[in-house]
C-alpha cells in the first residue's frame, strides 16, 4: 500500500522487450537506500516489484495486464517516473489509501499557470468518473491530489510549486498520457451497495 506522496524523481535507465512483458531498469538512489529484493514500489503510481537491486536502483518486470492498463508501455530510456517505497507501519500518512493498481489511463487536456499554482484538467475514462466527487482524492500518475471540479469525464486539478517541482507532473504537456487510479474507498461502497441491492 502506498500513500500519493512521491519520494524521488527516478530515471528509466533500461528497457528490454521481452514480447509479452517488458523488464524496466529504473534509476533512484533514495528509495534504493533500504529498498530489498522482492519489495513492492510504486513507479508512475503502477506497483511494481524489485526483482533485482543495482548499485543506483531496481530491475522490475511488468507483465502484459499492466502494460494494457497503464501508460509504461510507452515508457522510455531517459523518461522520469514518480518513485514511492510502500508504505511503512511507523511511517505518516500524508496522502490517501493508493494500492498501485492502476484503473486506466487518462490525457492531459489543458494547463493554466498562474503566480503561485497551476491549473490541470485531465480527461480519464468515462467508466472512472463516478468514483470522482468534488474535493475527493485521485491518484494520478502514482500522487495522491485533490478534485477541483469533476465534469463528466474532466478532472480539474490545481497543482502547488511543490508538486510541479517534485513529480512528472511538472514536465508533463498537453497530450501526455497519465496512470489514474480512483479512490478504492468509492469502489468499495459501490460493491456494498450492489450486493444490497440483489438482496
Amino acid at each position: 500500500m502506498f500513500t500519493g506522496i512521491i519520494e524521488e524523481l527516478g530515471t528509466i535507465s533500461g528497457v528490454k522487450d521481452l514480447g509479452d512483458s517488458i523488464r524496466l531498469q529504473v534509476s533512484g538512489e533514495l528509495v534504493r537506500s533500504d529498498l530489498a529484493q522482492g519489495e513492492s514500489i510504486s513507479v508512475n503510481g503502477a506497483c511494481l516489484t524489485a526483482a533485482e537491486l543495482t548499485k543506483d536502483g531496481f530491475v522490475a518486470d511488468v507483465m502484459q495486464e499492466t502494460l494494457n492498463r497503464t501508460s509504461l508501455r510507452g515508457i522510455a530510456v531517459g523518461d522520469k517516473v514518480n518513485l514511492e517505497r510502500a508504505m511503512s507501519g511507523a511511517g505518516r500518512f500524508g496522502g490517501h489509501v493508493v494500492q498501485g493498481h492502476v484503473d486506466g489511463v487518462g490525457e492531459i487536456i489543458s494547463r493554466q499557470p498562474s503566480d503561485n499554482w497551476e491549473v490541470v484538467k485531465v480527461r480519464i475514462p468515462g467508466e472512472l468518473a463516478k468514483y470522482v466527487v468534488h474535493k475527493g482524492s485521485i491518484t494520478f500518475d502514482g500522487v495522491s491530489l485533490t478534485v477541483n471540479d469533476i465534469s463528466e469525464d474532466v478532472v480539474s486539478l490545481s497543482l502547488i510549486p511543490e508538486t510541479l517541482r517534485l513529480t512528472t507532473l511538472g514536465q508533463k504537456g498537453v497530450g501526455a498520457k497519465l496512470n489514474v487510479e480512483a479512490d478504492i474507498l468509492a469502489k468499495h461502497i459501490e460493491k456494498l451497495i450492489e450486493a444490497r441491492s440483489q438482496k
